[in-house]
């Protein structure tokens, strides 16, 4: 995510959330509209779908403490003009062939040239005494490869324990004829000779010199004399693959995996950007969590509550042997030590909660008369102690 692109983009409203909001705010307003908005429970509706891609990327800025200080700080110094000659959202600029003057905010025309250090590298190198006309602004860095959003379903097993998933991703890849130099196989890229390769070229103006993009290469550096016939001299082409992605053991519902390097290429074999993988869960039948520790409900039957009784009990990897203390009660938590899910922080516990289960509704008289038989046969009285008794 550029800069550039941060002037016309409010993430906080796409949030639904204030400018002061705290960042636990924006955390669960983004997991709330990710649950509303995600694909596998809005199937072919693009609305939903697209809703879902800007607020992923409105999180991925402001709910990233250091993003979104250096985003206010942005938006805060183009409101007060602070950016001369810029006018988000109107007003006109002269470019040059190949040169758009909107890259100036992400050092990006293609190879990276732009950005206002560059433009006034120059200026500030002349007024300090060096470099000026006859100078060379320092070399350009390409243009790197966007971020890319996916979403990738999991079960619950599948995310306590770990799991190794492919996941196929159409997006700008290197071009595999030329391998992202843009280049024809068996030729290779020349330096411009223009700017001798550092993407900008000076001028003077006044007693000052200023650093521009060469017009010659567009700004890249290199120029290409038998471009790739596959890419057109871009190094990229769109291509589906194949992508493996390694879920840690532990991983919860509506955290993001970042997978550097996978995302979309960068222009003539620059770095290409990373792959943002939301996870979302899914419930399971038996198990439910606490952060690292497995919860699972236990049926007990009353007898074994008075008496005590060991009981087979299931665990991700297996199945472990509880015993019932005598005089247990309904609702009472029992804890198995380190058999619940692993994290980076060590394995949770497994908790294990008694549930009385009742006798089913429709039974026989005579069942149910043996039933009350054996209660005052045990001397039991449920009402026995209750203030309202008497």
């Amino acid at each position: 995510m550029s800069q550039r692109e941060w002037v016309e983009k409010d993430y906080y409203a796409e949030l639904g959330v204030s400018k002061t909001a705290s960042q636990d705010e924006i955390r669960r307003a983004y997991r709330k509209l990710a649950r509303e908005n995600h694909p596998d429970s809005n199937p072919g509706n693009a609305a939903a779908e697209d809703k879902f891609k800007r607020i992923s990327e409105a999180n991925d800025v402001i709910g990233d403490p250091a993003k979104r200080k250096e985003y206010d700080a942005f938006r805060a110094q183009v409101s007060s003009g602070g950016f001369s000659g810029f006018a988000p959202g109107g007003g006109s600029y002269t470019t040059t062939s190949d040169f758009d003057l909107g890259d100036l905010f992400g050092g990006g025309g293609p190879g990276g040239a732009g950005g206002f250090s560059d433009l006034f590298g120059g200026l500030f190198n002349q007024a300090r005494g060096g470099g000026g006309a006859g100078g060379r602004s320092r070399a350009q860095r390409p243009r790197g490869g966007q971020d890319v959003e996916t979403a990738l379903t999991l079960s619950f097993r599948e995310a306590a324990l770990g799991e190794t998933v492919q996941i196929k991703l159409s997006s700008p890849s290197p071009c595999l004829t030329c391998h992202g130099s843009g280049a024809r196989p068996g030729t290779s890229p020349k330096v411009c000779g223009t700017c001798h390769g550092a993407g900008v070229t000076q001028r003077n103006q006044g007693a000052f010199g200023f650093a521009e993009p060469c017009t010659d290469c567009g700004g890249t550096g290199s120029k290409i004399d038998d471009p790739c016939p596959e890419c057109a001299g871009s190094g990229v082409t769109n291509r589906t693959r194949t992508i493996n992605v390694k879920v840690p053991a532990g991983v919860q519902d509506g955290q993001r995996i970042r997978l550097s390097g996978q995302g979309e290429a960068g222009f003539r074999g620059a770095p290409s950007g990373d792959l943002y993988v939301t996870v979302t869960v899914q419930k399971d039948a038996v198990f439910d969590r606490d952060g690292s520790d497995l919860l699972v409900d236990l049926p007990v039957s009353y007898p074994e509550l008075v008496r005590g009784a060991q009981v087979s009990v299931p665990t991700l990897t297996g199945r472990v042997t509880v015993k019932i203390p005598a005089g247990s009660r309904d609702g009472q938590i029992l804890r198995v030590r380190g058999r619940g899910i692993a994290s980076k922080t060590g394995t949770g516990d497994l908790k294990v909660t008694l549930r009385v289960a009742t006798p089913p509704a429709g039974m026989a008289e005579a069942e149910l008369a043996a039933y009350d038989d054996a209660l005052r046969a045990a001397g039991f009285d449920p009402r026995s102690g209750w203030a309202g008794a008497t």
